[in-house]
């Protein structure tokens, strides 16, 4: 079982930066594929980036390409999602999620553990 607690998000203007962390809990954080997921009010929980166990490869949503960065350090427990050039139509509840397979997936309904979310806001 993994536990994964979200920070860093908070109200960013337009253009602006944040650097979202996941930390995780248990001692096989590094046989879990890592994604960042996004979900507004009304609307499906998205794929935003996901990254393979070893950090070697990467995915990314069309939109987020260029300006999101995905990484992670297995010493650490952690998944980060570095976000640049932020605009308004970014701002959602992001959550990471880990999924058992050694594939990057998207479809939220196959990652098997996430977590509680955190607020991302930009103003215009």
């Amino acid at each position: 079982q993994v536990q994964l607690i979200e920070s860093g998000g908070g109200l960013v203007q337009d253009g602006g930066s944040l650097r979202l962390s996941c930390a995780a809990s248990g001692r096989t954080f590094s046989t879990y594929v890592m994604g960042w997921f996004r979900q507004v009010p009304g609307k499906e929980r998205k794929f935003v980036a996901g990254i393979s166990r070893d950090g070697g490869s990467t995915r990314y949503e069309n939109s987020v390409k260029g300006r999101f960065t995905i990484s992670r350090d297995n010493a650490k427990n952690a998944v980060y999602l570095q976000m640049n050039s932020l605009k308004p139509e970014d701002a959602a509840v992001y959550y990471c999620a880990a999924d058992r397979t050694f594939m990057i997936r998207t479809t939220p309904n196959e990652y098997d553990y996430w977590g509680q979310g955190t607020q991302v806001t930009v103003s215009s």
